[in-house]
């Protein structure tokens, strides 16, 4: 009943805020402002049509391309600072976690590939999420970066239940040639150089008939993590990486009302290492006697081997947009081929499992390399139709389908384990257990995905008077997944050939309703309904799995359906230079999926809450209070609790999932600031900017919120340590504050140049908490990026 009130009480402040904003309308509307320009209109497409934001229904934020440059955002990280409600995660590159309105499973990490996303991601037409490996995409030449917050289901479908993001490229022009080009150096903590070099040229090909639009990009990361070595060595910023790629694009309108885009993304990124910052290590640790004792500093980490992330992204797709007299028709086919490769040192974790075993030192010591490779291919095509018209009554309807196929592989080569197991366990066992997969590797997994889903949709809206809209809509699906797994090796179960299947059918609705209490001021209010589809579990490897782990966690073999049903009421406020967007809202979710690491069993599995729900206030407001001072300022208020608890066989409280505990992830409050002064210089302009950002405390796991602070006991007795030695940490994510500075000149031949720092005051913010083998080999966080000092050079033609 408390926590029923509390999120009552922060859903009607939210209310209230939004009913004195409503009641003041008039006073300013009244309000002497300059006229609107177009300067002051954002034009998205989160309906599936052509909108101003002000009149989209729902809540939903644009990031424009010059909000992006001003900004210097590169990542959808630095685009989340200004974002209200948009929280990320960051697990290192191209493996964030996006959530939205505290709709929140906890973190996914390598070895989960069946759990499903719960924000949607799109380029343009295209959907591009998949789980934990949604492409880090380079933001330039985009147009803007739409976030929709709230579940998305009607229009965009499973994967959007908490929201979707949709990047927005800027498309073949016919009729201007243009070029820019873009160049930034950047020194990283202090000691390491970045840099990037981007172009983009727009060529009209045929008047009025054909154009084409091409953009190429290569960055540098610097790094800023350092590895402590085996004899005493140290490797400075193994996390330096790279991101290279481009896109090409060729639109053809034939006939006037018929255009035809084909499109071609290409993009790999590589990264040397992760930003681990490690608190405990097997190998480094203050405890041991034989080896030395080892303590490790701020941005370190302990490794016997490098590590690697690649990820090569294909997309091709093909959009075809007709005007079929009063209707409009798009088709949109979208072809994905990615290559995913995440290469971990895995020592610590194998050599915690050889001490459990008796294994001597020399084993316990060898380096391992897990290495995770993920083959995803993806079909997909939409056909819809909406109205083109200027009528009361709009609407649009359509279908989707699509078809993944998904290889994941796991080997873990450490060479000479063989000959170790054989000494200890008995002649023969290596191979006993190997069940075909290659030796030396004592772990093998190969798991293979099918996914089909099937999709109609429809939306229509009604103005039942000038100034009352009324919106519905639903979307109808059908997902079928097969999967199947072999393992092998001394620490797997030794499947082959299980098939899996998961298959789901069901409709999610949406009803909107919007009206304008004066012009330009608009109360909408909303109910819809998201989903996300289950599945089922890798199995638990209980060769590693201590008995008391595998009783807890081997009951869990399959998860349902997540659903919820989120209900709104925002207001929309705009004149002049006045903007001023606010909700409250409240979800109620139905078997959330949750996360947990599994222990000892170096799994992790997910399982259903029956009950959660958030509940928040989210605002955003622009305004020029003076000519050339721009000033804007976000944040949200959020309540995201279970409303369940979950027991395990014995009766306890299973990984922290106990009615009244946080989800995990997501901060309580986050608030954003900024301000930019523009003023004339020569020929053109010059702007200082100022950013501040404020992200409250996380828990990564919901188990974090119990018995914290934690006490780990590592319980292997290795390099003179006793096992019984006691690391303490502090689960709890700090809150942190980010301060962001700049400063440039825009001239009239379109040259900028832009000096700025990044994390002004070296804040070493605390993103994730990291755990091998439920602490047993490894204690670390992920840690943001340290102070960045840099200069961007950019110049149109």
């Amino acid at each position: 009943m408390k926590n029923f009130k509390h999120s009552r009480k922060i859903l009607l402040s939210g209310l209230s805020t939004i009913a004195v904003m409503s009641t003041a309308a008039p006073a300013l509307a009244q309000t002497e402002a300059a006229a609107e320009t177009d300067s002051n209109i954002i034009i998205v497409t989160a309906t599936k049509r052509n909108a101003n934001l002000q009149d989209i229904p729902f809540s939903i934020n644009a990031q424009t391309q010059a909000d992006i440059q001003r900004s210097g955002a590169v990542t959808l990280e630095d685009i989340s600072r200004n974002v209200a409600g948009l929280s990320i995660q960051n697990l290192g590159p191209g493996q964030s976690q996006v959530a939205i309105r505290g709709v929140s499973a906890g973190q996914i990490v390598r070895d989960q590939p069946g759990v499903k996303e719960q924000v949607g991601v799109y380029l343009d037409e295209s959907v591009i999420s998949l789980s934990l490996f949604t492409p880090d995409l380079d933001l330039f030449d985009l147009n803007r970066v739409e976030t929709l917050r709230g579940p998305q289901g009607t229009l965009f479908g499973s994967g959007s239940i908490g929201g979707t993001i949709r990047y927005i490229t800027n498309q073949p022009d016919f009729n201007d040639a243009s070029a820019l080009v873009e160049g930034d150096v950047q020194l990283v903590d202090g000691d390491d150089m970045g840099w990037h070099l981007k172009g983009a040229v727009n060529v009209p090909l045929v008047e009025d008939k054909a154009a084409i639009r091409a953009v190429g990009y290569y960055t540098q990361y610097g790094g800023f993590i350092d590895a402590l070595r085996e004899g005493g060595g140290i490797t400075e910023d193994v996390n330096s990486g790279e991101r290279y790629g481009g896109r090409l694009a060729l639109a053809l309108q034939p006939t006037e009302g018929l255009t035809i885009t084909p499109r071609v993304i290409y993009q790999e990124v590589i990264a040397n290492g992760n930003n681990r910052q490690e608190v405990f290590n097997l190998f480094a640790n203050p405890f041991t006697t034989t080896r030395p004792a080892v303590t490790l500093g701020e941005r370190q980490q302990y490794l016997l081997l490098d590590e690697a992330f690649r990820d090569e992204t294909l997309i091709a797709d093909l959009v075809v947009n007709a005007e079929l007299g009063s209707v409009a028709m798009t088709t949109v086919t979208s072809f994905t081929d990615r290559n995913i490769l995440v290469s971990r040192d895995a020592s610590a974790l194998s050599g915690s499992v050889s001490v459990d075993l008796g294994f001597p030192d020399a084993a316990v010591t060898l380096p391992s390399n897990l290495r995770d490779v993920t083959d995803v291919e993806q079909i997909s095509q939409e056909v819809r139709f909406a109205s083109d018209n200027d009528s009361p009554f709009q609407w649009v309807v359509g279908g989707y389908y699509s078809s993944v196929e998904r290889r994941y592989r796991q080997r873990l080569p450490t060479p000479g384990y063989d000959a170790f197991t054989d000494a200890t366990l008995g002649a023969g066992t290596s191979a006993a257990v190997a069940n075909g997969f290659p030796v030396d590797s004592p772990f093998n997994s190969d798991l293979d995905y099918d996914i089909e889903q099937f999709a109609a949709f429809g939306e229509a809206s009604f103005d039942l008077t000038d100034a009352l809209t009324v919106t519905a809509g639903g979307r109808y699906y059908d997902f079928r997944e097969v999967r199947t797994i072999s393992t092998g090796g001394l620490f797997a179960n030794g499947d082959t050939g299980v098939v899996d299947k998961t298959s789901s059918t069901g409709f999610t609705p949406r009803l909107l309703v919007s009206y304008e209490v004066v012009p330009d001021i608009k109360i909408n209010a909303q109910a819809s309904q998201g989903f996300r589809l289950g599945g089922v579990n890798d199995p638990l490897n209980v060769p590693l799995c201590t008995a008391q782990d595998a009783a807890i966690f081997g009951a869990f073999q399959d998860y349902d359906d997540e659903k919820l049903w989120n209900y709104e009421l925002g207001v929309k406020a705009q004149r002049g230079g006045i903007r001023f967007n606010a909700a409250a809202f409240y979800t109620d979710i139905s078997n959330l999926q949750v996360t947990l690491d599994a222990g000892s069993c170096s799994s992790r599995i997910s399982f259903n809450v029956p009950k959660a729900h958030t509940a928040g206030f989210e605002w955003e407001l622009g305004a020029e209070p003076i000519e050339g001072f721009d000033l804007g300022l976000s944040g949200s208020i959020l309540q995201a609790e279970f409303d369940s608890t979950v027991v395990d066989g014995s009766g306890a409280v299973l990984g922290g999932v106990e009615d009244g505990n946080r989800l995990p992830s997501v901060p309580k409050f986050q608030v954003s600031a900024n301000a930019t002064y523009t003023f004339p210089i020569g020929s053109g302009d010059a702007f200082v900017n100022a950013s501040v950002q404020h992200v409250g405390s996380r828990f990564t796991q919901p188990s974090d919120q119990v018995n914290n602070p934690r006490t780990f006991v590592s319980g292997l007795p290795f390099g003179g340590a006793t096992g019984n030695e006691a690391t303490v940490v502090d689960l709890k994510l700090p809150s942190y504050q980010m301060v962001n500075l700049s400063a440039g000149i825009e001239l009239d031949n379109q040259l900028d140049v832009i000096v700025y720092v990044k994390n002004v005051f070296d804040e070493n913010a605390l993103l994730s908490f990291d755990r091998e083998r439920g602490g047993r080999a490894r204690l670390g966080y992920r840690v943001s990026q340290p102070r960045t000092i840099g200069m961007t050079v950019r110049k149109g033609f």
